[in-house]
């Protein structure tokens, strides 16, 4: 069995079609059918079942797609390794992260490190929290950043990065938004609003108000962190923020209060896994990280590090 047989069956079982297959690979059809026939007389099986021009898989070819497919991924993965072995500074970076670290968290860290190696390229995603540790003890990445909660470590090595102030945003008529800071239980009888269910960040929230003796009442959700800044800046509730998410602008109509509460923070840690290796590109990455963040503010003990322009 050649690699160029296995290319050739996918592209026809992904088209289900000889002719376009053969299009798309950028030879003649009859190669395209010799070459299938070959396979199958060597496997000893039908994969497609011809229905005139087109083809549909047997259950036998499906199951041998499925088995060729993670071949084959196993494939080009080794051939970027080698290849990022050779140029590690010109490779790619996997990483996924929660919405809440989108707007400046992460991209702060890429913009830099990039002017250290501007060859260097990132395939990035964005889950809930429980994704992104699935996501890395299954493969789909290497690294993720995740609000260190408690979690069974087995499977994933953790390394803590930096450990940011939760603060909260009132609407510019909150009756307490003149104040210097406050306290997380005077807010128990205002209206929350809140990332959805799934993520990390509103357990967070949830946690902290528990621990004072009251649940929040939460009045309105939002998928995203500019959702609720809208949602406060309309009047329409009290939020808990990130405070790293208020670094470049608080919205029109809202007031940025410390809280009193000294334990109310968020730790933010990289997670890779403990069964692979990281690539070298992302090894860069890897060692990159906690340096990086612990000369910037608002991450940084006051007086170290600045922000990079806006």
């Amino acid at each position: 069995m050649e690699l160029r047989q296995v290319r050739y069956f996918m592209e026809v079982a992904k088209r289900e079609h000889v002719t376009d297959a053969a299009v798309s690979l950028h030879v003649a059809q009859s190669s395209v059918s010799r070459q299938l026939s070959n396979l199958e007389s060597e496997l000893g099986v039908d994969l497609f079942v011809r229905e005139g021009r087109r083809v549909k898989l047997t259950p036998i070819g499906r199951l041998f797609l499925e088995r060729m497919e993670q071949a084959m991924g196993v494939i080009e993965e080794a051939r970027r390794e080698l290849k990022e072995h050779l140029e590690p500074e010109k490779g790619t970076v996997r990483i996924a992260f929660p919405i809440s670290l989108a707007a400046y968290v992460v991209p702060a860290a890429i913009f830099a490190f990039r002017k250290l190696y501007p060859e260097a390229k990132f395939q990035m995603k964005q889950a809930l929290y429980r994704d992104l540790i699935d996501g890395v003890v299954n493969g789909e990445f290497n690294l993720a950043m995740i609000p260190s909660l408690m979690e069974d470590e087995r499977k994933f090595k953790k390394k803590v990065l930096f450990t940011e102030n939760i603060v909260a945003l009132l609407p510019v008529e909150h009756p307490l938004a003149h104040r210097e800071q406050i306290r997380l239980s005077e807010l128990k009888n205002d209206s929350f609003v809140t990332l959805p269910n799934g993520y990390a960040f509103r357990e967070i929230v949830i946690k902290a108000c528990l621990d004072l003796g009251f649940s929040p009442h939460i009045a309105f959700e939002g998928d995203d962190i500019d959702a609720l800044k809208g949602l406060v800046s309309a009047g329409l509730g009290t939020a808990l923020m990130p405070e790293v998410t208020l670094v470049h602008s608080i919205p029109q109509s809202t007031v940025k209060v410390p809280l009193a509460n000294s334990n109310l923070i968020r730790t933010i840690s990289i997670i890779s896994p403990t069964e692979r290796q990281l690539l070298p590109t992302e090894q860069l990455f890897y060692q990159f990280l906690p340096d990086f963040y612990s000369k910037l503010t608002p991450f940084a003990p006051p007086g170290r590090g600045s922000l990079p322009p806006s």
